[in-house]
Parts: structure tokens; C-alpha cells; sequence
């Protein structure tokens, strides 16, 4: 093609194109515009000129928009989503006969003219003109291509589409200009390459790989002679020539195309007749996108995965400029799905919870240490039909989630105990856990006092639940008026704190209502399973919180890394802490509220939850190497789960423990079987309700009172005695024997060392008597 040098005047092609622009353009023929007579412009022949010599010369080509494949942990397929359903692949790797059937069927001159087909235009205009409406067009292969530019760029906006691709006069001018720089720049091959990955063929399918793929399940450089002659057909009008709904009108197309092929020299007569002469063969890929294509129900994990690529800065400073990435494709995602887990999740939830029950279950297993989210599924499945949702029960709501999460019940104690014991407090304090009180008369919070106006009361599930309790204890049966007590010393700040260093945070992503309720997970913000999950792997990687994360690896389109986003670990409390919570929450899995959730041969710790109503029950647990939160309730948090059926099973009442345990206890083991089955490591906390420090088996108590300051009683001595009296305690250290507490304590498991008395009979490590007139646990 001639090139314009410094000095000389406009170039054959320029002087082409200013002629067309004032002889064709201005009311010869817009021949693509398909305009049946000569005039219809009515435009002036300079200004149509000097409109075209405005119009920049950069066509900007945009990024193809291409599938991205999203990938679990192993390499595995997790699923495809693209806005367009795309493979961008080089001409060597399309069949001959494909190309030689586009250019015959669609520009049968694409390597005789330049960007312009003047003779293309004048046959055009004199067959229109002659049949007085649109019979033919004559926009060569690179005007198309610049058209289908036009539309790749408007993306899914229904108004850029409309201007992408409307029938006026500028939009043809714009794109006949652009089709002069494409032909000087690209040259004929690697334009017919670049249409053959752009145009749309019809059933979501983009690009002649992804048509191959969709109508004979093979690659492009592997279509026959007919094969390409239908997907060659299909182009000019995709409804109407689509092999699948209209076949009949497909046949007759593909045969138009080879007949055409032969008339140019392409192909013999003899082929011609012999492929006419076939049925149409179609082996149909259905289009799978989106995370609703996932296996192993991961759909919700697939689309939190989605969710972070939007959200996380480090795919792009902008929402837009994210969501045009995205939009884009062409990635791979390596993610952090352990394929063993979710499969054992997805079994589990199937045997305890059917799709069509009343209520619904989500489970969540991340690794402690790495924030890994190993596995994610729910009995509600990602889809559109009855007893299907697009809401992803284990997620917060800026993540797809539900609005306002599930109230977490008595798995928020833990984190109170926590708490409690950072701020000092020994695992062997004791309160005397009434079954039923008020809470207490005013409660400090990070602000102003919470005060109990209006005398509200809490009590413990079961009547017989009545102390004192233990820590350990309290904790196995879940009794609510002991961590009431505890809160009522300890305040709120400490609790909403740790729980803040623990990524504790209301699914509504609001905060938390300093209330006392919270703390027995009775706030009205709920919390997701990923965010419990995540919590109590803390415990389980010995204080040291580990924000969760999807995304292990990513490519673009070039095949270049990109970075994604890591976790955040930070330590939330120490590690004596956590060992004392693995410790104390190791007995309610072994003799406590959660028993039916244990599992055998390997260490492993938990907690129950169940709400008010029943509208949710839970189990938290984890092991040294998995963390899992179980949920069950109804998705809108409607259901009152009494007398009702789950998963074939009757329940005249849901507890953590019979629903939420074993589902949490069959996905587990599956997800660990053939793994690792490390100890938790650190100190035991021995059972017993004696606060001494001592192992012993001593039934007195002290009867010292005074808030937090040291109480009268004497000190233990050591053997699990102490009197009243009103000087400081002398006790001797304990001697570590084995508990032997039945309630609590399997016999042989040690116990912490007892400490030195401290004065007002309070054993080493533990704070004085409680507010309000409650005896001191000496």
C-alpha cells in the first residue's frame, strides 16, 4: 500500500478515500449502509472532506474479551465465567478451510483490494439501486472488523452498543478511516486472524475456537471442509443461521458457502457436491459460564472468588477500572479449594441436610495459619430454581452474603473467655452461675456504661444447670449466667476488642451494639461461618489471627503473573492464651455440649451455639490444621427449629450439637482423612469447680466478698481446702494431680499447676471475689 512521504501530497489510497468520502459518501452509495438509491445524503462534498480528515488516525483496539478459568488448589477446573466466551487463538491454529470459507463467503476480493472494495461498492449500489431495497452490502472483511472493534469496546452497555453499531452516515465514515490505518498496519492475514478471534457465531459462542468448541466440541485447526462452511455461514446473520434452532436454514447456507468456495477455486466441484450432499453433524458443547457451572457445589466460593477480584485494590485502583478487567478475561485463577475438602463438605451437607428442608446449612473449613479457605458449600445450591439462591450463606454481605449474617449463640463465648483471660483472669475462676439472674446493674463498655434499666434477666438452657462453675466447666455446659458474670467483672471493651483482633465483625458490616447480650452471641448483628471459621483458627495457630483469603495465583491474558492478595496475620493474644482456650474448649468436644462433634484419634476443640428461638444453631471447632464453622437455620432467619424435620431426621428441638456437630464431625473427617493429626501442644486445664489452682478434689470454698478487690477468704493449701478467715491466705502450690471432677474432667487429664495464695485467700493468678455480693471462689 502507498505510503504518504514528508513533502508529497495525499497518497492513492488518501485520494481513494477523500473520493469516496465526497462522491460515495455524499450520495453515491453508502453500500454498507445498504441505501437503495443515489442522494439520499444530501451532504456537501468539502464538508464531508474535512469530517473525515478529523477524525483521529488511532484506531484503539481493545483488549478481546476471553473466558477465565478458575482453578482449585491442585489445578483442577472449579469452572469458566466470561462475559464473552472467547479464545483468542493464532491463525495456524485455524483450520485452512476455515479461513478460505469466511473470505469466500463474506469478501470474496479481501486479497485484491486495499480497505476499500470500490468495485465491491459500485456492484452494490447498482443491484440495490436496481432492486429498489437492500439485496446487497459491500463492507469488506476490515471495515467488519473495525465494526466488531466498535462493539467489543461498548461492552455490555445496551446505549454503546446502540451507537457501536448504528446505520449513519458518521459511524460509516469513522469506520471507513479506521480501515485504512488497520490495512496499513496489520496487513490482510493478521486481519482476517483478528476478525476470525472477534466476530460472534451465534449461541454465546465468541471467536472461531469458542464455535468449534460450542458446535463440535473440537479446536478450530481441526474443522473439516463442512464444518467450516456452516460456522462460515452462521456469521452474517447468527439467529437466523443457527445450526441448532434452525438447521434446515444452516444446511442451506453451508451449502451456499461451499458452493461459493468452489466458484473462487478454493475447493473441486466434485467436494462441493460430496459435502452438500451431507446432513449437518453437530456435537454441541452447552455454554457453561458462570459460577453456576461449578462442581462440587462450590458455586459460592467461585463467586466470592469473583467477589475479591471486584473488591481487592491490588486487581485495580478503580471499581471500573477492576470490573473492565474482569469484564476482559482471559485469566487463570489458582485458588485455594482443596479439592478433598470440599468434596467432604458437599457429602456431609448432603446426609444431614436436604436441599428442599425448611431450613438451610452453610459450612466453611480455612487453615489455621494461612487464612487458606480450604472449602465452602451450603444445602442451598447457586442457581435461580425453587429451593436455589444467588445469596451466599457463609459470606458477609459486601461479599454476596446475607444482610445482617446469623446470631452465633454460645460460640461467641470463647471469645470471652479470651478476653477475660488476657486481661488476667485464671482459667480457674468461678462464679456461682444462678440458673437464672438479672444481668448485672451496669456493665462498662468502650463508651458510656451500659445500664440495665428496665431489669432484664438471662438464665441457663436447663434448670439443673446451677454453680458454681469453673471456666472449663462453664464452658462444656454452656452456661450462659457464668459468662454473664464474667462480663459483668471483665466489661465490654476487652470482649469487642478481641473480638476486632480475631476478624470478628458484624456480616452487616456495621458494629457491634455494646450490649451484654453479646456476649453470649445474642446481638442483633449476626456473623457469617467464614468469619467464625476464621476466628477460631486463631486458637488453633496459638493466638495469631490470619486474615482469610481465595486467590492463590493469577495470569492474564499474556500468561504473565499478576499479584493477588495475601493474608494479614496479626497476633490477637498470647500464645498462652490460645493453648489455655485449645485446652478448656477440648472438653466440651470430649464430655461436654459438643461430644457428638469429636473426633477420634486426632485433637480437636469447639463450641456449641444455639440462638433464642432456635432460629440458628451452630458448631466452631477446629483441629491444629483445619478450622470449620457450621451453620444451620433458616436462610431469612425465620424459622423457629422445633418439632420440625431435618435431613429426614426429626428434632423436637435444634441444638448445636445434634445437627450442626455431626455435620461439622463427617466433613472434617473427610477432609482430614489420610492427613497430619498433630497435638494442640501447651498446658491442660484441669475440671473441677474449686478456683484454687489446685488439681485436687476440695468441696470448701471461701466466703469472701468484694467486687474487684481481694475477697477475706483464706488461701488454698494446695490440696483444694480454704476457710474463711481475714488475713492473707499461706496455701502451698498444688501438686498437679490428676483432676478428678466427673462432671467435667476425664480422670488422668493434668492440671495446671495451683499457684501461690495471694492475700484475701485469691490463688495466684486469679482476680478477687466478683461484684454485687457473689461469694469469692477461694
Amino acid at each position: 500500500m502507498a505510503m504518504k512521504r514528508s513533502g508529497e501530497g495525499p497518497s492513492r489510497t488518501r485520494q481513494a478515500a477523500k473520493f469516496l468520502g465526497v462522491s460515495v459518501l455524499s450520495g453515491v452509495v453508502l453500500a454498507g449502509l445498504a441505501l437503495p438509491g443515489i442522494g439520499a445524503f444530501g451532504l456537501v462534498a468539502k464538508g464531508t472532506v474535512e469530517g473525515f480528515d478529523e477524525i483521529p488516525a488511532n484506531l484503539k483496539t481493545p483488549p478481546l474479551s476471553q473466558r477465565t478459568t478458575i482453578l482449585d488448589a491442585q489445578g483442577g477446573e472449579i469452572a469458566k465465567v466470561y462475559s464473552r466466551d472467547r479464545t483468542v487463538v493464532p491463525l495456524n491454529d485455524i483450520s485452512p478451510y476455515m479461513r478460505e470459507a469466511i473470505v469466500a463467503i463474506e469478501d470474496a476480493r479481501y486479497y485484491e483490494h486495499g480497505a476499500i472494495d470500490l468495485k465491491g461498492v459500485l456492484r452494490a449500489v447498482n443491484k440495490n439501486a436496481q432492486s429498489g431495497g437492500v439485496s446487497e452490502g459491500a463492507s469488506t472483511l476490515t471495515q467488519q472488523y473495525v465494526k466488531n472493534v466498535f462493539v467489543e469496546e461498548a461492552g455490555d452497555d445496551p446505549e454503546k452498543v446502540a451507537v457501536a453499531t448504528q446505520q449513519t452516515l458518521g459511524r460509516k465514515v469513522k469506520e471507513l478511516k479506521y480501515a485504512i490505518q488497520v490495512e496499513k498496519e496489520l496487513g490482510k492475514d493478521r486481519i482476517l486472524n483478528n476478525y476470525l478471534n472477534i466476530t460472534f457465531f451465534g449461541q454465546q459462542a465468541y471467536g472461531v475456537e469458542a464455535a468449534s468448541q460450542r458446535y463440535f466440541s473440537k479446536h478450530a485447526k481441526d474443522l473439516t471442509l463442512g464444518e467450516s462452511a456452516l460456522l462460515a455461514g452462521i456469521v452474517q446473520s447468527p439467529s437466523r443461521y443457527d445450526p441448532v434452532r434452525a438447521p434446515k436454514e444452516a444446511t442451506k447456507r453451508r451449502n451456499t458457502v461451499l458452493q461459493r468456495m468452489a466458484d473462487l477455486k478454493y475447493i473441486k466441484p466434485e467436494e462441493v457436491a460430496a459435502e452438500q450432499a451431507k446432513p449437518v453433524k453437530l456435537n454441541v458443547s452447552r455454554p457453561k459460564s458462570g459460577c453456576i457451572t461449578a462442581v462440587d457445589n462450590a458455586g459460592f466460593f467461585c463467586d466470592y472468588v469473583r467477589e475479591t477480584f471486584l473488591q481487592d485494590p491490588v486487581f485495580g485502583k478503580t471499581k471500573e477500572a477492576r470490573a473492565k478487567r474482569w469484564n476482559e478475561g482471559g485469566l487463570v485463577i489458582r485458588t485455594t479449594l482443596d479439592p478433598q475438602t470440599q468434596k467432604s463438605i458437599q457429602k456431609s451437607i448432603s446426609d444431614h441436610v436436604y436441599q428442599s428442608d425448611s431450613v438451610a446449612t452453610a459450612v466453611t473449613i480455612v487453615e489455621p495459619g494461612t487464612g487458606k479457605v480450604l472449602g465452602m458449600a451450603q444445602s442451598r445450591p447457586y442457581g435461580f430454581g425453587e429451593h436455589q439462591t444467588q445469596i451466599n450463606l457463609s459470606a458477609d454481605k459486601s461479599m454476596g452474603g446475607s444482610t445482617y449474617g446469623f446470631q452465633v449463640g454460645s460460640t461467641f463465648k470463647p471469645i470471652v473467655a479470651a478476653a477475660a483471660l488476657e486481661q488476667g483472669t485464671s482459667p480457674y475462676q468461678t462464679y456461682s452461675s444462678p440458673y437464672r439472674m438479672p444481668y448485672p446493674e451496669e456493665v462498662e463498655t468502650c463508651g458510656k456504661p451500659w445500664k440495665n434499666s428496665i431489669g432484664e434477666t438471662v438464665q441457663n438452657e436447663n434448670r439443673s444447670e446451677v454453680g458454681p462453675y469453673g471456666m472449663r466447666e462453664a464452658l462444656a455446659k454452656s452456661v450462659n449466667t457464668y459468662f454473664v458474670q464474667m462480663v459483668g467483672d471483665l466489661g465490654l471493651c476487652p470482649v469487642i476488642k478481641m473480638a476486632g483482633k480475631m476478624g470478628i465483625k458484624p456480616a452487616s458490616g456495621g458494629k457491634f451494639d455494646e450490649n451484654p447480650s453479646l456476649t453470649l452471641g445474642g446481638a442483633e448483628a449476626g456473623m457469617s461461618p467464614l468469619t467464625m471459621a476464621s476466628a477460631y483458627a486463631t486458637f488453633a495457630n496459638h493466638g495469631t489471627y490470619c486474615s482469610p483469603v481465595l486467590i492463590a495465583s493469577a495470569t492474564g491474558p499474556d500468561g504473565k503473573s499478576l499479584k493477588v492478595p495475601q493474608t494479614k496475620c496479626s497476633r490477637a493474644m498470647s500464645e498462652q492464651t490460645a493453648d489455655t482456650i485449645n485446652s478448656l474448649l477440648k472438653g466440651v468436644v470430649e464430655d461436654g455440649t459438643g461430644k457428638e462433634a469429636g473426633l477420634s484419634g486426632r485433637d480437636s476443640a469447639g463450641k456449641t451455639g444455639t440462638t433464642d428461638e432456635r432460629r440458628a444453631a451452630w458448631f466452631v471447632g477446629y483441629t491444629p490444621n483445619m478450622a470449620g464453622a457450621v451453620w444451620v437455620g433458616g436462610p431469612e432467619d425465620a424459622v423457629s427449629m422445633e418439632n420440625i424435620t431435618i435431613g429426614g431426621v426429626y428434632h423436637d428441638k435444634v441444638y448445636g450439637a445434634d445437627t450442626p456437630g455431626p455435620i461439622w464431625r463427617d466433613a472434617m473427617n473427610g477432609a482430614l482423612d489420610g492427613k497430619d493429626a498433630p497435638s494442640f501442644g501447651g498446658a491442660a486445664v484441669g475440671g473441677g469447680d474449686n478456683a484454687s489452682g489446685d488439681p485436687g478434689t476440695g468441696d470448701k470454698r471461701g466466703t469472701g466478698r468484694g467486687g474487684r478487690k481481694p475477697g477475706n477468704g483464706t488461701g488454698g493449701t494446695g490440696a483444694g481446702g480454704g476457710k474463711q478467715g481475714n488475713k492473707p491466705g499461706t496455701g502451698k502450690p498444688g501438686h498437679g494431680k490428676p483432676a478428678t471432677d466427673t462432671l467435667d474432667s476425664k480422670p488422668g487429664t493434668p492440671a495446671l499447676p495451683g499457684g501461690d495464695a495471694l492475700p484475701g485467700g485469691t490463688p495466684a493468678g486469679t482476680p478477687g471475689g466478683t461484684p454485687g455480693g457473689t461469694p469469692d471462689q477461694g
